[in-house]
């Protein structure tokens, strides 16, 4: 049975009395009878002479739009994991989140990766003796008058990585490209790269510091492209001000052409992927922070990253080992204890 919009629309369990076969793992009896009412059918004991439709648990799940109980095993936490990491919290502390629109649970009790952060305030609240009442309300302010963390902070809060010098190079290759094309010099002369480089310069300057000039920043860069098609630095600099303009789209476009240009470019892999992150393509994402990681493996928030898009894909024990390197190269960041506390989760879910 195959759960889509227009079963739930049409409530396939009209007129139906609907028994669940074998015993519940995922749903409790209370779930399961209000996801048959949802449905519009009415719950029937297995052994109900009534029943006229019988269905397995996961049949009932993928008919109400849930995952099966492979997936909410291996892709969500139950409640009796996040007592086992946060032994604070009790069951109806749980429930009081999900009333307040707090936390999301599937199933009934099972809980997203993107809970756990609302999961983990409640329980620093109350450890340090918060009646919950003040914990939920400093989670409802936080919700209602700030941006969750939902690992994904703030764009002004993570910019993407900028170039700010032209590598030097040697032989006959103008200094600084990043290019290893061996016709690259015959193609471009040398006052064009003069009058390149000066326009990457100026832009750097432009977008650096408390208050940048994007505007200005942005013309200078497609100055030095004019004189330079070919600079990887610039196209780099110049797709980082449409990321941070929400402009996706373009600076993606950018990237990849910078990639296409140096096979090398750490900085355009890793801003590719948090733009796959950002929209919601974590398996691309992976694969973008692999790359970044293959060519600069101790840049701590590519190893955070990628263990995030990792966690959101259900792929815990691939993750650990990479909130392990962000922690040891970046004892002192900002997500060092959210990092700690994901990898101990991902242990316990072995």
């Amino acid at each position: 049975m195959e759960a889509n919009a227009s079963h739930l629309t049409e409530r396939p369990f009209d007129g139906q009395h609907v028994a669940v076969s074998g015993k519940l793992s995922l749903l409790t009896r209370r779930d399961a009878r209000a996801l048959v009412e949802r449905l519009g059918g009415t719950f029937s004991p297995a052994d109900s002479a009534r029943t006229t439709l019988t269905l397995t648990e996961d049949e009932l799940c993928r008919a109400g739009g849930l995952p099966d109980a492979e997936t909410l095993k291996g892709q969500y936490y139950s409640s009796k994991d996040l007592r086992g990491m946060y032994p604070v919290l009790r069951d109806d502390h749980l429930r009081y989140l999900e009333k307040c629109g707090l936390v999301h649970p599937v199933a009934g009790r099972y809980y997203s990766f993107n809970d756990l952060h609302v999961v983990k305030q409640a329980a620093s609240e109350l450890e340090l003796g918060a009646p919950l009442n003040v914990a939920m309300r400093a989670l409802v302010a936080e919700r209602d008058g700030q941006l969750a963390f939902d690992f994904q902070p703030p764009r002004a809060d993570r910019p993407p990585a900028r170039v700010v010098t032209l590598r030097a190079a040697s032989g006959a290759e103008p200094p600084g490209t990043g290019l290893t094309s061996p016709d690259r010099d015959e193609r471009i002369a040398a006052a064009n790269y003069t009058m390149a480089a000066k326009f990457f310069l100026e832009g750097a300057e432009l977008d650096d510091g408390d208050d940048p000039d994007l505007d200005a920043a942005a013309a200078a860069y497609r100055k030095a492209l004019m004189f330079d098609p070919l600079l990887v630095p610039a196209l780099v600099n110049l797709a980082n001000i449409h990321y941070e303009r929400d402009q996706l789209v373009e600076a993606e476009a950018i990237y990849e052409r910078a990639i296409r240009l140096d096979a090398e470019c750490f900085e355009a892999y890793f801003n590719l992927g948090n733009i796959h992150h950002d929209l919601t393509r974590y398996a691309d994402a992976v694969s973008a922070y692999r790359d970044a990681l293959t060519i600069n493996p101790d840049y701590p928030e590519a190893h955070f990253y990628l263990a995030v898009a990792l966690e959101k894909l259900g792929r815990s024990a691939e993750a650990r080992p990479h909130w392990t390197q962000y922690r040891e190269l970046a004892p002192d960041g900002e997500f060092v204890q959210l990092a700690k506390e994901f990898e101990t989760a991902s242990t316990t879910q072995q």
